[in-house]
């Protein structure tokens, strides 16, 4: 694996081609043996995630960061997961991000100050208290620790895709009212799937006064919606699905609650990761599939249901739905990373403060508890 000093230097893994850096991430892995255990979200890119020993999406991949035994949690992801991984993981266990330029654009479309204010704003038009009686919080997995601990602080949750329907649920039985933060189709698309008419639910812009709304407006809404979105989901447009639709009569059109509302409308279900993957698993060989969501997993799914003859297919050829800040994840940067920790050297920490890691717990528990 080399000297020290040279496993140290990141910029020299960048230059190495992917075909020579099998057999060196498949050494460093069996010499860390069970001290590390690699989480890969479905979106990262085939020559990472082969390496992962628990793949999945956000609530699955939380679910194992809390029960991982090793040393070491290495997240092939973004930011956010692996905060979420250093709140969940034991004391003494230490997690990495290969590359801490793997961010997401949703979490950061919510900043922390921003959502103080708005809650600020909130609790000055008597709607709520400080500390959540009469507005529920609850933030999207897709934020940063500082957002969650926030959520959890004032009697709120976190939610992923997988479970939001449950979380509002929970948060409605709690109070009248919601403050669903930071994606808004997400929010969108469950509350009307539960019943929740559109007319009651608004969209709080944090660049505009009073999140662009009238205290009458706010007052008459159910579901208070961040202005967020998710860049890849939201390049999916409802002429998508009347394109595929027409190009190949009778497939079955699934995709992600992150699209826009009116997209989900024309889909024929809606499904987080693992629900779209779970929906696939379970239809009769020869159906067909148009799948939005991002394009690494759409073409795993393509390659591991071919065997099943089951087609799946992109949702649009032309959308380029690939999650940019996933894809730095390399093999470089992970082979880096390896086989750093297995010479000793840390690098690439994920260290959520104290202060704020107590709260974000309380409300990463809490989602891990309701199903």
């Amino acid at each position: 694996m080399g000297s020290p000093a040279e496993v140290c230097s990141l910029e020299h893994y960048l230059e190495l081609p992917d075909h020579i850096l099998e057999d060196r991430l498949l050494t460093a892995k069996q010499a860390l043996g069970r001290e590390v255990v690699i989480l890969g979200h479905h979106y990262q890119r085939d020559e990472v995630i082969r390496f992962a020993d628990f793949r999945g999406d956000s609530y699955k991949l939380s679910k194992e960061a809390g029960k991982a035994a090793g040393r070491y949690i290495v997240f092939c992801g973004v930011h956010f997961m692996a905060e979420s991984a250093d709140i969940l993981s034991r004391p003494g266990q230490i997690t990495v991000l290969p590359d801490l330029n793997a961010g997401c654009s949703m979490a950061d479309m919510a900043e922390i100050t921003q959502v103080e204010e708005c809650w600020e704003q909130l609790v000055r038009a008597g709607m709520t208290s400080e500390e959540g009686v009469g507005i529920t919080p609850i933030t999207y997995i897709n934020s940063t620790a500082a957002i969650k601990a926030f959520v959890g602080e004032r009697g709120g949750v976190v939610c992923t895709s997988a479970n939001a329907a449950a979380a509002i649920k929970w948060g409605l039985a709690k109070n009248s009212k919601l403050l669903f933060v930071p994606d808004q189709h997400l929010g969108r698309n469950t509350g009307f799937a539960l019943g929740i008419p559109l007319q009651e639910m608004v969209v709080w812009d944090p660049y505009i006064i009073n999140g662009g709304l009238t205290t009458d407006r706010l007052c008459s809404a159910k579901v208070i919606l961040w202005k967020g979105h998710c860049s890849v989901h939201q390049r999916f447009l409802p002429e998508h699905v009347d394109n595929v639709r027409a190009k190949y009569p009778g497939i079955r059109v699934i995709v992600h609650p992150e699209c826009r509302w009116e997209v989900s409308q024309k889909a024929d279900a809606v499904g987080s990761t693992e629900g779209l993957l779970r929906m696939i698993r379970q239809a009769p060989p020869g159906t067909s599939f148009a799948v939005g969501t991002e394009i690494h997993l759409v073409n795993r799914m393509r390659r591991e249901f071919a065997a099943e003859d089951k087609r799946v297919i992109t949702l649009d050829d032309y959308c380029g739905c690939l999650c940019s800040t996933m894809f730095r994840i390399s093999p470089q940067h992970l082979c880096w990373a390896l086989e750093n920790l297995a010479e000793g050297h840390v690098v690439n920490q994920i260290k959520v403060k104290d202060d704020v890691k107590h709260w974000a717990r309380v409300a990463l528990d809490r989602m891990l508890e309701i199903q």
